[in-house]
């Protein structure tokens, strides 16, 4: 019994191998910390990245003067594919949708709504629904809301689940009174309302 005693004071004291030992401790939780670090830094990079996405986009079909159409449409999604560096287009959804605030009625119309990717067009149920999303408008004022959803996967599995990072723009036509898609009628009605693939 003594000679435990005594061992185990011996052992207290003891110091050799205490760096050896710290060591194995400590790295694999430092080295958890810094792809938790990396991964979380990560994650909000791809927010940024992708609202920036979104507010381009939205700017650049904010200018155009002439009617939007399904090619406009397939070149604004490669622009996204390339700009957030996503693996392909499968992974990049993006959604524009004309909007007009009808002053007498005290409401949001839908005038033409399209999408590429996995989500269909908006509704005009859908646009209702959306009026405390909206901006405040003069009657009859259009504006176009730019919607991007892009996938993104974590470079690590730390407790991140995969998810898509969405975003909404909106942004007022600089130089006509409206964006149109396909058909621009003087009479303010727009062929080609509705669509999305």
């Amino acid at each position: 019994m003594m000679n435990v005693s005594r061992f185990a004071r011996r052992f207290a004291r003891e110091e050799d191998g205490v760096l050896a030992v710290e060591f194995v401790i400590m790295v694999p939780v430092l080295f958890w910390a810094y792809l938790t670090l990396f991964s979380i830094f990560d994650a909000y990079r791809e927010h940024a990245v992708n609202q920036k996405v979104a507010y381009s986009i939205g700017d650049i079909i904010s200018r155009e003067t002439n009617p939007l159409d399904e090619d406009y449409l397939k070149g604004m999604v490669s622009l996204a594919t390339y700009m957030s560096k996503v693996g392909s287009k499968s992974d990049v959804t993006l959604r524009v949708t004309s909007i007009r605030w009808n002053g007498q009625q005290q409401r949001y119309e839908r005038v033409w709504s399209q999408a590429k990717g996995s989500r269909p067009a908006l509704t005009e149920g859908q646009v209702s629904g959306m009026a405390n999303m909206l901006p405040v408008l003069p009657h009859n004022e259009e504006i176009m809301v730019v919607e991007t959803y892009i996938k993104y996967d974590p470079p690590f599995n730390i407790g991140l689940q995969s998810r898509e990072i969405s975003n909404m723009v909106f942004t007022r036509p600089r130089y006509a009174s409206k964006v149109c898609w396909e058909i621009c009628d003087p009479g303010g009605n727009v062929e080609g309302e509705e669509g999305g693939a």
